[in-house]
């Protein structure tokens, strides 16, 4: 079953109670609709850590650069032929310097 909305009140006051005579001649703060015409309070928002720590880590992530393709093809071709060379030492410092960086994301 369908409702027919158009037909709904849509008054934003409805007057209950005394009758308008009473309210010329009577001034007080006891009437319902005088509290909605207060201003609204202000709604705020608070990030938790966590979320604090995402949009940091967002933020880190858009200066990333992007992927050269070029390079990654140059590299490709070098491995295939034999050419590429690892240097341990070097990499084992990338390495440690990377999960030391990821521990002080953690914090």
């Amino acid at each position: 079953m369908a409702i027919d909305i158009k037909q709904a009140n849509t008054a934003v006051h409805t007057h209950i109670g005394k009758s308008p005579a009473h309210k010329s001649s009577e001034k007080t703060n006891d009437n319902p609709v005088s509290s909605l015409s207060a201003p609204p309070k202000s709604d705020s928002v608070s990030l938790t850590a966590q979320a604090q720590q995402l949009q940091s880590t967002q933020a880190k992530m858009t200066d990333i650069p992007e992927i050269n393709q070029q390079k990654v093809q140059e590299i490709k071709l070098a491995i295939a032929e034999g050419r590429y060379k690892i240097d341990p030492e070097k990499l084992a410092s990338n390495i440690a310097r990377f999960e030391n960086d990821l521990k002080g994301m953690g914090e």
